[in-house]
């Protein structure tokens, strides 16, 4: 019973959210596209005709945002696990990019021009144990940072979740080492209470 008044509580609050109901008038598939919107004002990342890759992309708030930017003579690829309906100027594959076959068919779309930008809004299913979820994010952003590094351009930038907490100096740490500029952000969407953020890495260097 208190499981189901737990998820009721949620769904209230959820749909009372004043970003979920501009979503919902914005035709994005989630709010977290207002996150994408706020960065890209703050630190100017999407430009048009970018090859982008955007990483756990579902249900597609992010890439219905960066088709827009990135026009018509841009490129996005976008991948999750789960099923994603069609967005228009999105090449969307069903897979796991840290599956040798999957990441052998992304790195196939991206083809020999490198890629300009790689977005990560990827996050593991929570399990509200702060000692099991954030080795597992911490591990999602390693993974990410990993992917950017072999497949980006020199100069691209990089966009990705973190949790706050143990990990995340290293990893920052290891950004800083690969890029030139590192910003760490908490867009007015975040909820509050969230330990989410948001590392914005400009600037890939190749050593």
């Amino acid at each position: 019973m208190t499981g189901r008044k737990g998820d009721r509580r949620w769904m209230q609050r959820h749909l009372s959210d004043p970003y979920v109901q501009q979503a919902q008038r914005d035709g994005y598939r989630s709010r977290a596209a207002y996150k994408l919107i706020e960065l890209d004002q703050r630190d100017r990342f999407l430009r048009s005709g970018q090859c982008v890759v955007d990483l756990g992309a579902a249900p597609g708030g992010w890439s219905q945002v960066v088709a827009k930017r990135i026009g018509p003579k841009g490129a996005l690829v976008a991948i999750d696990l789960l099923e994603m309906e069609p967005i228009a100027g999105v090449e969307i594959l069903r897979g796991d990019f840290r599956e040798a076959e999957d990441l052998a068919l992304l790195s196939e779309r991206i083809g020999d021009s490198g890629v300009d930008l790689v977005l990560s809004d990827m996050a593991p299913n929570l399990s509200g144990m702060p000692a099991v979820d954030q080795p597992r994010m911490m591990y999602l952003v390693e993974l990410s940072v990993d992917f950017a590094v072999q497949y980006a351009k020199p100069g691209s930038s990089l966009v990705i979740k973190a949790f706050q907490g143990e990990g995340f100096d290293i990893a920052l740490k290891d950004l800083k080492q690969h890029y030139q500029q590192v910003k760490i952000r908490k867009p007015s969407a975040s909820r509050a209470a969230s330990r989410e953020v948001y590392l914005v890495a400009k600037g890939r260097q190749v050593r």
